[in-house]
C-alpha cells in the first residue's frame, strides 16, 4: 500500500535528516543543550519531586496484544545464601527479572519504527538485527535530562479523560500551553495527559489499551516547530488509537522516530503531578527521565522524576 500524500507532506515538513549530520543518531535530543539544562535547574523551586512512573511487577499494562512484551517477572536467584562457614555471619539474597523494555512506563528509541526501509536519518532498517540496534539504540541517549513541561489537555477541556480515538490538535496543544502561562520552547520535554491511566488505576486493562486519545498527525508539525526534544503521554500507544487514516498504522510514531528523530514515552503517571499543578498554576519543572543504557535497545524502562 502506498502512503497517503497526505501524510508524506507532513512527513516532508518535519524531516530533520541531516539537521545535526548524516551521522548523528539522537535526533531531536540534540537540543537539550547545556544552557537548555542550565535554564531547567531555575524550575526547581520548593524541592517537590514526583516520581511518573507504573510500579513494575507482573500485574503491569501488557495484556499480550503485543506478542513479547511481557509485564515484569521477577524471580529469587539467591535466598539468604551463607557466605562464610559461620552460621552466624553474612548472608546475601539476589533476584533476576524478565520483561518487555517497552512493558511498562519507557522511552521508544528512534530505531523502534521504520517505513519505506529506513530509520531515522536514512539509517537502513537492515541495520536491526538478531543482536538490537546498530543504529539508533537507545544506548545513545546517555542522559535525558532538561525542562518539563506539562499540558494537562483532559483538564483544559473539563473532564477527566479525553474521549476514547479522540486525535489532540495544534489548536488542543496551544491551548493547553495557554492555560499553563507557558512558553514550550527548544529542548522541553512536553508531557501531555489525557486522563487514559485512569482507566489503568481503575483495573480496566483492555479498555486503557485501545481505543485511546493521543496526538494526531498535525501535532508533529507543532512539536517540530518549537523544537521539543521529546514527548510523553499517558497511555499505552502514544499517538490517537485507531489512527486518523484507515489502514495508516501507527503514523504519528513514524513522524516522530522516523521523520523527526523526536522520541516518544507511554505509560508516564501524570496523575498526582497534573493535580500539584492545578493546586499551583506551576506547569513547568526540572525533569530526569534518563532511560537505562541497554545497548542495541529498542527502547528503555525509565522512573521520570519531576521535580518543582
Amino acid at each position: 500500500m502506498a502512503m497517503p500524500e497526505e501524510f508524506l507532506a507532513l512527513a516532508k515538513k518535519v524531516n530533520n535528516w541531516g539537521r545535526w549530520g548524516h551521522e548523528d543518531e539522537i535526533g531531536t535530543l540534540n537540543f537539550i543543550t547545556d544552557d537548555v539544562v542550565l535554564r531547567a535547574r531555575d524550575c526547581i523551586k520548593k524541592g517537590k519531586r514526583f516520581s511518573l512512573a507504573l510500579p513494575l511487577s507482573s500485574d503491569g499494562p501488557q495484556i499480550g496484544a503485543i506478542p513479547g512484551r511481557v509485564n515484569p517477572s521477577r524471580t529469587m536467584v539467591s535466598l539468604n545464601r551463607q557466605l562464610s562457614r559461620d552460621p552466624d555471619g553474612a548472608r546475601t539474597s539476589d533476584d533476576v527479572v524478565y520483561m518487555g523494555l517497552q512493558c511498562a512506563t519507557h522511552w521508544d528509541s528512534l530505531a523502534h519504527m521504520s517505513y519505506r526501509g529506513v530509520l531515522y536519518n536514512e539509517f537502513p532498517a537492515s541495520s536491526i538485527d538478531e543482536d538490537g540496534a546498530a543504529r539508533c539504540g537507545v544506548d545513545k541517549y546517555k542522559t535525558l535530562v532538561t525542562r518539563g513541561v506539562l499540558l494537562d489537555v483532559a483538564r483544559v477541556k473539563g473532564v477527566d479523560r479525553l474521549e476514547p480515538g479522540y486525535a489532540i490538535t495544534p489548536e488542543d496543544l496551544s491551548g493547553a500551553e495557554a492555560e499553563a502561562s507557558v512558553r514550550v520552547g527548544e529542548g522541553d520535554i512536553v508531557l501531555l495527559r489525557t486522563g487514559q491511566m485512569q482507566l489503568l488505576k481503575g483495573g480496566d486493562k483492555q479498555a486503557y489499551t485501545a481505543p485511546a486519545p493521543g496526538p494526531g498527525m498535525a501535532a508533529a508539525e507543532w512539536f517540530h516547530d518549537r523544537d521539543v526534544a521529546a514527548v510523553a503521554t499517558d497511555n499505552l500507544t502514544f499517538e490517537v488509537y485507531p489512527a486518523e487514516m484507515k489502514g495508516l498504522r501507527y503514523p504519528v510514531h513514524l513522524l516522530h522516530l522516523v521523520e523527526m528523530g523526536m522520541t516518544q514515552g507511554q505509560n508516564f503517571d501524570l496523575d498526582e503531578l497534573a493535580a500539584d499543578c492545578a493546586a499551583d498554576g506551576v506547569y513547568e519543572f526540572f525533569l530526569d527521565a534518563s532511560p537505562q543504557p541497554f545497548i542495541r535497545g529498542l527502547g528503555s524502562p525509565v522512573n521520570p522524576v519531576a521535580i518543582k
